[in-house]
């Protein structure tokens, strides 16, 4: 499972992140940094990524257009990246289930 991270998650949840998540990435890793929501659901799409972010402009995108990408969003409020980091490797099972299934599109963590 590869996840992409948004440019409102800190970069370093990559390295942090790379024995539960591997071969994911962050947006400005791939050139993404400042890009628009579409171009970064394309690129997610395209290269079989699930978006990681807590903007819920990606949410409402997994209704309008369905997946792929799958969207995982993160409900919290201002937090640290390690609150982040234990969150993402406490929901992992629920993370990978959501990937695996057909049908849904977005998944809320909080």
């Amino acid at each position: 499972m590869k996840l992409l991270f948004d440019q409102n998650l800190s970069h370093r949840l990559i390295e942090m992140l790379q024995h539960e998540y591997p071969a994911s990435q962050h947006v400005r890793d791939v050139g993404l940094g400042t890009a628009s929501d579409e171009a970064v659901w394309g690129y997610a799409a395209q290269h079989g990524f699930t978006i990681v972010t807590k903007d819920s402009d990606f949410h409402q995108r997994s209704f309008l257009f369905g997946h792929p990408p799958k969207v995982v969003w993160i409900r919290r409020g201002n937090c640290s990246t390690s609150a982040i980091e234990q969150l993402l490797r406490t929901r992992r099972n629920s993370i990978i289930e959501f990937a695996m299934n057909e049908e849904g599109a977005f998944l809320v963590i909080e």
